[in-house]
């Protein structure tokens, strides 16, 4: 089933490349595998799926531990506080949600020495959601500078969670803002920094908005792996 699953995730995916003129390979699929368990990441990667999303650090990690022999490839795309740095540095090979800079420093800090820098996103509340986090669109720049600086660290672009609509014009909406900001943050961090290429943007919902507007990852879970249990 979640083959199945998968094949029609990226045909959702190749479809609106087709749509927007977009060459299919220009759009990752990160199936977001939070509170299900190891045995459907494992079948999933069965069927070819290599990189996974998970919110719940803790529940992560045992799933990864649990997933060793597999060469997986682990991105958090949950909040990060303070006191769960570590985990995200130590585990992790993405992290999307960065939203301070408080909090990069400690990722790069606790990053171990040996491992690769860790793939980072800052994530930017371009819709002005009051319950969404993600630094406002006017102090991005000034943010990504600084992560630019850190050595553990290598920034790759920018990801957004909007506030959920069921309207594809006012989805593509949004995910245009978001695209606009980052082609001007490309812009002006320069070509020095080649490596800032991400658009982490869309879900199961409204990935074709997104694949429309400019994403280059959507993050789907419900259409993989169906509706989520409770945790």
């Amino acid at each position: 089933m979640i083959g199945d699953n998968l094949q029609r995730a990226h045909a959702r995916i190749a479809a609106a490349c087709r749509a927007a003129q977009r060459d299919a390979g220009a759009v990752a699929l990160l199936a977001v595998s939070k509170t299900f368990g190891a045995d459907m990441v494992r079948e999933a990667f069965a069927a070819g799926q290599t990189a996974f999303g998970e919110n719940y650090l803790q529940e992560a990690v045992d799933k990864m531990a649990e997933l060793r022999d597999l060469p997986l490839q682990w991105h958090c795309i949950g909040p990060i506080q303070s006191n769960k740095t570590r985990l995200v540095a130590q585990h992790f090979d993405w992290a999307h949600t960065i939203d301070r800079l408080r909090i990069a420093q400690r990722l790069n800090d606790q990053r171990p020495l040996g491992m690769e820098p860790l793939q980072v996103c800052v994530q930017v509340n371009t819709d002005g959601g009051p319950t969404k986090s993600g630094v406002a669109p006017q102090e991005t720049l000034a943010l990504l500078r600084e992560v630019a600086k850190l050595p553990h660290l290598r920034l790759r672009g920018l990801m957004t969670i909007p506030e959920p609509v069921s309207d594809f014009s006012a989805q593509l909406a949004v995910h245009s803002r978001a695209k606009a900001l980052f082609d001007a943050m490309a812009a002006e961090l320069g070509p020095g920094l080649d490596c800032f290429d991400t658009l982490s943007m869309g879900m199961t919902a409204d990935l074709e908005a997104a694949v429309q507007a400019g994403s280059t990852l959507v993050r789907v879970g419900t259409a993989i792996f169906g509706g989520r249990p409770k945790r």
